[in-house]
């Protein structure tokens, strides 16, 4: 009888692949163990290596040393063990380099958001401008202005715009400078040394690349927000370009509601924003550009109020009064509901966008004067863009913009000498509240029927 159940299927394909499989698990067994032997005796060679040669000082303890708080161990070698365990690999804050890469060589000067000083890059040779944000004072850690200039600089490349060239870190995490490129003059400085003014075609080639870099920015969706000439870098080969964006920011269309009213320094802030707008646009770029042409024009700033009282008074005297055909919606701004305004003068013309006095620029062209009109218009939306001055007439008449090749040379101040600037305000700080106008006590002395002496008209308040 056989041995074999009768249930066993006797089938001989069957039972040959049992047996491969068997034969294959065995081969992979011995595999295994042959490299578990030969790594054996890797591990063994390495050991008697280390143990003739001697192990190297930064090679990693065969047993670690228990280190306690207080200093103590039961270790002889816990200092050097300490030492090793404290061992930083480096001292930048990567991916950011120190700026001991870096050596300082003079102060520049120092704004509302950070201090300027002129230092060269010790790896090339170069000179650069080292700008250190002012972080000590920042409520909310690191400050929502230098975060702004900081990604508008990275996004705006343009020929007439600051270079950001990288970001650098002191030994702390408030220590962050930018490093950008070095450019002898600013517009400001230059002006107030400047025995005379520009040349008609000087001032051409400088509003060009303004009016460049103002429309590259506007076509990016970013607002400045604080164009002044002392923001205008010059260098020595004629090129201009914007600096100090610690106020810009992104708008759109439709323009952003319930904007901050105070942005643009004093001297350069157009009426809109003094009579309390709170949803504005690249209008008000505009109004600061046509403030730096006739700055240039006269070497000294148009409107130099001492308050936003005063300063209105002053914008009103030269562009006269606004009106019902020269802005139709003067009186839903906040601040304009407490003004009364004299009855609206013939000198007009009934013209949406009347024409500065001449008296005020007498050696302006008429181009030129239709041009800076435009500009200082009382009604943001009859400003010009950016790009329409540039396609403007004033830019083809004689005398036709200098080339840059033969601009003019100074002596830079920002090179070694410390800079002598004249008292002029400053860019509003971020997080303050807009005034709240009081017209009752600002134009002059009241007269018997409530009206007040503004500067050369008079305003009625309410």
């Amino acid at each position: 009888m056989s041995s074999k159940s009768r249930w066993a299927a006797e089938d001989p394909e069957e039972e040959a692949a049992i047996a491969q499989r068997k034969r294959e698990k065995e081969a992979k067994k011995r595999a295994k163990a042959e490299r578990q032997r030969l790594e054996e005796q890797q591990k063994q060679a390495a050991a008697a290596t280390a143990a003739a040669t001697g192990a190297s000082e930064d090679a990693r303890p065969t047993k670690r040393r228990r280190l306690s708080i207080d200093g103590k161990s039961a270790s002889p070698d816990a200092a050097a063990d300490r030492k090793k365990l404290l061992r930083f690999p480096s001292t930048e804050w990567a991916p950011c380099r120190h700026v001991d890469n870096y050596e300082r060589l003079n102060h520049i000067e120092e704004g509302s958001y950070g201090v300027v000083s002129r230092a060269r890059d010790l790896a090339s040779g170069e000179i650069v401008a080292l700008k250190k944000l002012k972080i000590d004072n920042a409520p909310d850690g690191f400050p929502v202005t230098g975060l702004r200039e900081i990604q508008t600089l990275q996004r705006a490349r343009h020929v007439n715009i600051v270079n950001l060239r990288e970001i650098v870190m002191g030994n702390s995490m408030k220590d962050v400078y930018l490093v950008m490129d070095f450019l002898e003059h600013d517009l400001k400085t230059l002006l107030d040394d400047m025995p005379e003014p520009f040349l008609p075609s000087e001032i051409k080639t400088l509003l060009q690349q303004i009016f460049s870099a103002t429309e590259f920015l506007h076509a990016n969706w970013i607002l400045h927000r604080d164009l002044k000439t002392s923001n205008l870098l010059l260098n020595n080969r004629g090129e201009i370009k914007l600096a100090d964006f610690g106020m810009a920011r992104y708008f759109g269309d439709p323009k952003p509601a319930h904007l901050t009213q105070l942005v643009v320094t004093l001297w350069y802030r157009s009426p809109e924003l003094l009579l309390g707008a709170e949803r504005y646009g690249a209008e008000i770029d505009m109004w600061s550009v046509g403030c730096i042409f006739g700055e240039l024009l006269r070497k000294e700033p148009l409107f130099t109020g001492k308050n936003e009282v005063d300063q209105l008074a002053k914008i009103f005297a030269i562009t006269g009064p606004p009106t019902q055909q020269s802005w139709p919606t003067f009186r839903s701004l906040p601040n304009a509901k407490s003004l009364r305004l004299p009855p609206s003068s013939s000198s007009s013309n009934g013209s949406a966008t009347p024409l500065l006095p001449r008296s005020q620029f007498p050696y302006l062209t008429n181009a030129g004067l239709n041009l800076l009109s435009s500009l200082l218009a009382l009604n943001p939306s009859s400003r010009p863009t950016a790009a329409e001055c540039l396609r403007h007439a004033y830019f083809r008449e004689d005398p036709r913009p200098k080339a840059k090749e033969m601009f003019p040379t100074f002596p830079s101040k920002a090179g070694q000498e410390k800079r002598r600037r004249k008292e002029t305000p400053e860019a509003p700080r971020y997080g303050e509240e807009a005034p709240k106008l009081d017209f009752a006590d600002a134009f002059g002395g009241a007269s018997s029927t409530g009206g007040k002496t503004g500067a050369g008209f008079t305003l009625r308040l309410g």
